[in-house]
Parts: C-alpha cells; sequence; structure tokens
C-alpha cells in the first residue's frame, strides 16, 4: 500500500512539475474593454458615509457617541461584505478537494 501511494505522489508531482505545450490555432485578438462594474447607489451611499465617519474628529465625543460609530461601521462593512458576491473556500475546502483529486486520480 505505501509503494502504491509514494507511486501516486511521484506520478502526480512529476505531471504537476512537466512544462507541457499545447498548440492551439490563431485567433484574432479580442479587445477587452475596461469598463469597470458600475457601482450600485446603494454601496455608493454605504461607502460615503464610511467616509464622513472617517473624516470626522473624534476627541471631543463621548465614549458612548464612539461605540455608536463603531457599531455603525460595523454593520456598514458587513452589508457591504454581504452585497459582495464572491465565491469563498476556506483552507480545509481547499485541502479537501486536493485529497480527492489525488485520490482519484
Amino acid at each position: 500500500m505505501k509503494k502504491v501511494t509514494a507511486y501516486l505522489m511521484i506520478m502526480v508531482l512529476s505531471l504537476s512539475v512537466i512544462p507541457t505545450t499545447i498548440s492551439a490555432a490563431e485567433k484574432n485578438p479580442t479587445t477587452v474593454s475596461n469598463n469597470p462594474k458600475e457601482v450600485p447607489a446603494e454601496v455608493k451611499v454605504l461607502l460615503s458615509r464610511l467616509d464622513e465617519i472617517k473624516a470626522m474628529d473624534k476627541s471631543s465625543m463621548k465614549s458612548s457617541e464612539k461605540k455608536a460609530l463603531r457599531k455603525e461601521v460595523r454593520a456598514i462593512k458587513s452589508e457591504l461584505a454581504s452585497t459582495g458576491n464572491g465565491v469563498y473556500l476556506s483552507v480545509g475546502a481547499i485541502i479537501i478537494v486536493i485529497l480527492l483529486l489525488i485520490l482519484l486520480l
């Protein structure tokens, strides 16, 4: 069993190290438009509020007011994070995927 595992590991490592060349048919180059995604109005409002809070002079505020601002900043940041449509993978999920690829090859 140890030999089989060792052979599989050597095979996987050798396949990942050896450069492979793929010849593809030439295509006409396409122009990529540099139009960034349009930011929704709600996000602009939240970002402007964060900038306002950052620009405030907090030295003359009471601790309860500062605490309320911190809560507001956290709420805005969590709302902004929830609007992002990204796919997040944890380290554990990546390790499981890699292990499954190794075992199933």
